[in-house]
């Protein structure tokens, strides 16, 4: 018989996707009343099972409806998404998702998610342009020769920077522009796939797990809860801190391993066809790093900068960051004096080459849209903060710890998460004799610990780009994972008893 092949990562998120379609005849249906501001008519407006009500935008409005925040945060425009209004959950007729809407869903995720789809293929489109400069072999040549004996410094480097940008402004659906750049530069660096694929996206996960200022997480999340956002950050940069450190020795230690003996590597079977697909191009590599290239080289990794400025401090999003790289691209074809029909033909295939990404990312998001028409999410937060009620503090915030890990894979927005999950949890520490910061930062622990694996998040798309299965996945996370839930729980614990 031959061998069981584990299946793809379409194949897996479809499975999970009926999974979710079932789930909707099984879980009864129920909504949580929402409160959104109005900045264009300055009123409240709650909405419920029946018609929209317009409410009087004052503080006495938000104390009798149970929600703990300022006024202010919803004027000055800290809260824009739909609040979940505490003590309003009820049934509502079923929706359960049947076969059409399950075959509809993977076009209504690809539709939702056309902003970071685009995204992805303008980077496969730059990517295919820079390939054809030979300007990445001639880089990257240049820096294996500089860190020969060092290479250890490129995944501390990947790592830390990466992990700055989570804990800082969210850096996570812009990591997959990395990918297809640092593999080839880890290859050189005699490491395998996976260790470039863990410094990044590992990376991303501890950052936003210990987010100190990101905006999308954090502070909303804080803002939600009533109280400032610079509340429980000490813990949160402690987390940081020593989760980086255990993150980092972590993915060395597999590193060194590889590098000593490249059988020890999980994807050592995939070990010709990645080098193929993401080696250096042995014609090109004794290209010199001439001033042309060098200065294509510049552009490049300014767009990388710009997108990150632009992110960080100027509102910037997927169109923006979007454009960037297109018009990166463009830049970079004029000075290599590369022709009009022969850069079109190159952008295109490249673009081409990551649209089994696109799909991924669109499909993962057709399972958010089946939760979301089944009205399920709200049934599961409600339950979830009914069970955690009442519990002994320490149990009660690892408890919630974990009930956001397993909400996280329905509700993957952290954003979403905050706005929705926050007025509902964050009233159960009053009652339990801890600060509302607890719930915060064990909102982001969940959330974050769970990212690590979670197939409706990013990785599935990630994996694709590096070529590896899910499955290789698991096996080299699984006891990152272990070791980091039982640092957390630790950290909640003390936390809470100090």
């Amino acid at each position: 018989m031959k061998k069981l092949k584990f299946p793809s990562a379409q194949a897996i998120l479809l499975v999970i996707a009926a999974l979710v379609a079932v789930l909707t005849y099984l879980v009864p249906a129920g909504k949580y009343d929402t409160l959104t501001y109005s900045e264009t008519d300055n009123t409240f407006i709650r909405y419920g099972e029946d018609t929209p009500t317009t409410l009087p935008t004052t503080q006495e409005t938000l104390t009798t409806l149970h929600i703990n925040i300022p006024l202010e945060k919803f004027k000055n425009g800290d809260i824009r998404k739909p609040i979940g209004i505490p003590d309003t959950y009820k049934q509502i007729d079923a929706q359960p998702q049947g076969v059409t809407s399950f075959l509809k869903s993977p076009i209504k995720g690809i539709i939702e998610a056309a902003d970071i789809i685009f995204l992805v293929l303008i980077i496969g489109g730059l990517i295919a342009i820079m390939n054809l400069t030979g300007a990445f072999d001639a880089g990257i040549a240049w820096l294996a020769q500089k860190l020969q004996g060092k290479e250890y410094i490129l995944i501390i480097l990947v790592t830390f920077l990466i992990a700055m940008g989570g804990t800082t402004f969210g850096l996570e659906e812009e990591t997959i522009a990395f990918y297809p750049i640092l593999i080839p530069i880890f290859l050189a660096a005699k490491y395998d796939a996976m260790v470039a694929l863990a410094s990044i996206y590992i990376g991303s996960c501890i950052g936003t797990l210990a987010s100190t200022i990101n905006p999308f997480s954090v502070i909303i999340a804080s803002n939600a809860a009533g109280i400032n956002w610079t509340s429980g950050i000490d813990g949160r940069v402690v987390t940081l801190i020593l989760g980086l450190v255990i993150c980092i020795i972590y993915i060395i230690r597999y590193a060194q391993r590889v590098k000593k003996d490249p059988t020890k590597s999980i994807i050592y079977d995939q070990k010709a066809e990645i080098e193929h697909l993401f080696g250096s191009d042995a014609s090109k590599t004794n290209l010199k790093l001439t001033a042309r290239l060098r200065l294509i080289l510049l552009v490049f990794t300014a767009c990388f900068v710009v997108m990150v400025y632009g992110v960080s401090s100027l509102d910037w999003w997927f169109v923006e960051m979007t454009t960037v790289f297109l018009v990166g691209s463009i830049i970079i074809g004029v000075i290599a004096k590369i022709k009009e029909a022969q850069f079109i033909d190159t952008f295109v295939k490249g673009a081409g080459e990551l649209l089994g990404v696109a799909f991924i990312i669109g499909i993962a998001k057709g399972v958010t849209v089946l939760m979301q028409d089944g009205a399920i999410g709200d049934t599961l937060l409600y339950y979830a903060s009914s069970v955690t009620n009442g519990m002994d503090k320490g149990i009660f915030i690892n408890s919630v710890m974990l009930v956001y890990s397993g909400l996280s894979f329905f509700i993957p927005s952290t954003s979403g998460m905050a706005v929705l999950s926050m007025p509902i949890m964050s009233p159960l520490a009053d009652t339990t004799g801890i600060g509302r910061e607890m719930i915060v930062n064990a909102y982001l622990y969940g959330m974050g610990l769970f990212k690590f694996i979670n197939p409706t998040g990013l990785i599935l798309a990630s994996l694709a780009i590096v070529k590896v299965g899910y499955n290789k996945w698991l096996k080299f996370v699984w006891p990152l994972v272990a070791i980091l839930t039982v640092f957390l729980m630790i950290v909640l614990t003390v936390s809470v008893y100090l």
